[in-house]
Order: structure tokens, then C-alpha cells, then sequence
């Protein structure tokens, strides 16, 4: 029986497209309040998990249940309403709004104007450039500066558990650091975050806990320390050895 002690469970997930199962009985488990990894290189279906959470691929077989909440049939805009928050890869803002527009997206669910106004005001405090350049369209930004916004808009659905997808996609590595250390801060506030990620030695020097996956099935968890000695993530990242799913 699943209980609220976890954010986020997911249990013997698969999740495919046309006749082909990406996810394969995927199972694992977010803690309140941690930062919680997964693992991947390119294809392992990181984000086709992202996918399935979030209600845009749902699962063919198996449960997600976020406190409490049975998700696996759930439209994607009730899900976001129940407190879930993403960060897609790639930043995607919207090119043509200018960077207020671009976080005023987010906030369409609530009505309060003092509200809205205080999500934005803890946007601005967490990127002051945003604040300098909320006429700015976002098009025209830098690839550092539409980081930004895609994690500003995130915050501004005020999430309990925050979705991020690839932060360090197409950054140099100083944007990486930088993007990373938000992040934490962020977690401070007490956001709970699942962060899907490539780069193994960023994501393990803030995680808590983590997943690796290899061809759509966990092959292995873990805490950080215990993960960067694992032998089947060196396998699913660089083939060295054989990576055994372990259940």
C-alpha cells in the first residue's frame, strides 16, 4: 500500500509509443523535501519518464501516485494543479513573449493578483537580471539568460515537486555551475526536485539520491556516494562491464 511518506511513487511502469515499450517496469521513489537523480545517457528514456509523470505519455502498465494521488490516468493539467512543476529540456521559452509574458504563462491557474505578484517578486530575487529585462523578448536572449526564464516560469506554478529535465543542456560549463546552484537554492526553499540529467559529477555533487537508467529500465540506485562507485552505472554510461537491471 502506497502512502504519502513519498512525493512521488512510481511502480512497474511501461510506457510506449506505437507498439514498442520505451519505459520498461520502472519503479522508484521521491522523498519529500530530497533531491532525487536520474540518471541516462541519450535513449535511455529519461525523458519519456518525464513524459509519463507528467500525463503526456501515460503509462500502459503500472501506477504513479504523488502524495497520495493516483496519476496514471490523470490529465496533464490536473496533475500541474496538484502541486507538479516542470523544466523541459532544451529551456523551450516562448520566443515571441517577452520574459514577463514568458513567466505570466505559468501562473494562468491562479487568480489572485497579490499572489501572482509575490511568485514573481521570488523570480526576480532568485535571476535579478529577469527583473532588469522583463520587456525583453525572449527570443532574443542568451542561451544563460533563457535558462532563467525556463526556471523562473517553473517556479512560478509555486510547485512542491519540480521536474527538470537536462538543466545543463547547450550551457558552457560556468552556466552549468551556475544553473546547478540555483537549483540547490531552489531545494532550500523547500521544493522537492527530480532532476534528470547526462552530466553524472554535476548532478551527483547535489543529489541526495539517485536511479540510473539504460534502455527504458533502472539498473541500478542508490545514494550519491554509493552510485559513483557503482559498477553498473559505469557500465550504462560507459560500457565498461555488463549493466544487470537489479530488482
Amino acid at each position: 500500500m502506497t502512502g504519502i511518506d513519498e512525493a512521488l511513487v512510481i511502480e512497474h511502469v511501461f510506457t510506449g509509443y506505437d507498439r514498442a515499450d520505451v519505459l520498461q517496469d520502472v519503479s522508484l521513489r521521491i522523498e519529500p523535501g530530497s533531491i532525487t537523480c536520474l540518471l541516462g545517457s541519450n535513449g535511455s528514456g529519461k525523458t519519456t519518464l518525464i513524459r509519463t509523470i507528467l500525463g503526456l505519455t501515460p503509462p500502459r502498465r503500472g501506477r504513479i501516485v504523488f502524495l497520495g494521488s493516483e496519476l496514471s490516468r490523470m490529465p496533464t493539467h490536473r496533475i500541474v494543479r496538484l502541486g507538479i512543476g516542470c523544466i523541459p529540456e532544451g529551456r523551450r521559452v516562448f520566443p515571441r513573449l517577452s520574459v514577463l509574458e514568458n513567466l505570466m504563462v505559468a501562473a494562468h491557474d491562479e487568480h489572485r493578483a497579490d499572489v501572482v505578484a509575490q511568485r514573481l517578486e521570488r523570480v526576480f530575487a532568485t535571476f535579478p537580471p529577469l527583473s532588469e529585462r522583463r520587456a525583453q523578448v525572449a527570443g532574443t536572449m542568451s542561451g544563460g539568460e533563457q535558462a532563467m526564464v525556463s526556471i523562473g516560469r517553473g517556479l512560478m506554478s509555486a510547485p512542491r515537486l519540480l521536474l527538470v529535465d537536462e538543466p545543463s543542456l547547450g550551457l558552457s560549463p560556468r552556466l552549468v555551475q551556475e544553473t546547478f546552484s540555483v537549483l540547490q537554492r531552489i531545494h532550500q526553499t523547500g521544493v522537492t526536485i527530480f532532476l534528470v540529467e547526462q552530466n553524472v559529477h554535476q548532478t551527483l555533487s547535489v543529489a541526495t539520491r539517485g536511479y540510473v537508467l539504460a534502455k527504458g529500465q533502472v539498473v541500478t540506485e542508490g545514494t550519491a556516494a554509493e552510485l559513483r562507485a557503482d559498477p553498473a552505472m559505469h557500465a550504462a554510461y560507459f560500457g565498461t562491464g555488463k549493466a544487470e537491471v537489479r530488482r
